[in-house]
């Protein structure tokens, strides 16, 4: 094969490419497979285009440059692949080393989508969600939301699943709410399995059923979500599966005695080592209590800092409550420099969750920001959602 490189056949160029940088019956070199996409990029190689343009975005095997990285994907692109289409898109939507344009941004996931690349395809729907670079048409947001689910791609089934249950864009219809999030909750999304549970829970569009709302509370559960956590409290008495060397229920529980005073003496130092002890493992219900307790002063001087960095640890885990308080940490500046498209971003995804006060306070901070503002935050809370989606 290296031969036939060395001689300008392009597909053994590309292929060195590939070996060198997976690793592939050689030492991975990534300085090696940019020498070698660059040979086959340069003789318009669609794919060796795309993955040189991934090189220089990342930094890898060659100096990290944006501006390079969007030249090789342009070039792909224009000779129609869809990834790279995608990823120009991407750019364009985000204002990484060009400006800023919705227009343009939905050109390109639009020749993207038309192919069926399914996160394009949701992408494209997302901008007739929100009316970016298109009029905002909750019609066609589902018709390309759709196309993605059909896909098989996890976060539109569950979009789309919460659009037919609000009837956005598509007549309400529970059953096909439940059918969809079924789809996405097989693939492991939490959110889809939480709300296939609670369809369950309230026989919304299928039969109740009480067995299989626990099974699915308890698949979101395990995976953190804080809504099918607190379900599972309510439903059963059953233990939730250890996660740690401690066994954190039982922390908590015992903590919120110690809060309360019930059965202990009120003690909220010692309810904040054990509340402590539960976040180090990584339990979000604690780690947003550690955080009220610095917010608030509570057995330990009032921290912003401490309270900040606590609750975004819980946020991250999709915890909606920690979501809300993180907006309104960023609106405010406290504990952190303040910041109005990270507070709408940890509202918008308190929202999503169907949090009341992080969709109240979400619409309240919109007034006092700029459109491109807003675009930012709705690109973060794209990002932050496709991030925790199981693939």
């Amino acid at each position: 094969m290296l031969k036939l490189a060395n001689k300008g056949n392009v597909a053994a160029q590309y292929n060195i490419g590939v070996m060198y940088a997976d690793a592939e019956g050689v030492k991975e070199d990534d300085a090696k497979a940019v020498k070698w996409y660059r040979k086959a990029a340069k003789q318009g190689l669609a794919q060796a285009q795309f993955n040189l343009g991934a090189m220089f975005i990342n930094g890898h095997g060659v100096a990290k440059d944006d501006a390079e990285a969007l030249s090789w994907y342009r070039k792909a692109a224009q000779q129609g692949l869809a990834v790279a289409q995608y990823n120009v898109g991407e750019m364009y939507g985000s204002g990484r080393v060009v400006a800023k344009d919705d227009i343009e941004a939905v050109k390109w996931y639009r020749k993207a989508a038309e192919q069926g690349f399914a996160i394009a395809e949701h992408s494209l729907g997302l901008m007739y969600v929100n009316g970016f670079g298109v009029p905002k048409d909750d019609t066609q947001a589902a018709k390309w939301i759709r196309r993605a689910a059909e896909h098989g791609y996890a976060v539109s089934q569950w979009s789309l699943g919460v659009m037919c249950g609000n009837g956005q864009g598509v007549p309400k219809d529970n059953a096909e709410a439940a059918k969809w999030y079924r789809k996405a909750a097989e693939q492991g999304l939490a959110n889809a399995q939480h709300n296939l549970a609670y369809c369950y829970d309230r026989g919304l569009g299928i039969r109740k059923d009480e067995a299989e709302a626990l099974k699915w509370y308890r698949k979101a559960a395990e995976q953190g979500h804080p809504k099918a956590v607190e379900s599972l409290k309510l439903k059963t008495a059953a233990e939730l599966p250890a996660v740690g060397r401690n066994d954190l229920k039982s922390l908590c529980d015992l903590a919120y005695k110690y809060v309360k005073g019930k059965g202990v003496e009120k003690n909220y130092s010692e309810a904040l080592k054990l509340y402590r002890r539960a976040a180090e493992q990584g339990s979000a219900l604690a780690q947003h209590n550690v955080a009220s307790f610095y917010y608030n002063g509570r057995g330990v001087p009032k921290d912003y800092v401490q309270a900040a960095k606590w609750t975004r640890k819980a946020a991250e885990q999709g915890f909606a409550d920690a979501q809300s308080n993180l907006g309104e940490l960023f609106q405010n500046g406290q504990g952190v420099a303040q910041n109005y498209v990270l507070a709408y971003t940890w509202y918008n995804l308190a929202a999503a969750q169907g949090d009341e006060r992080g969709s109240r306070n979400r619409g309240i901070i919109e007034e006092q920001m700029t459109r491109e503002q807003i675009a930012e935050a709705q690109k973060l809370s794209r990002e932050w959602t496709d991030r925790h989606a199981r693939p």
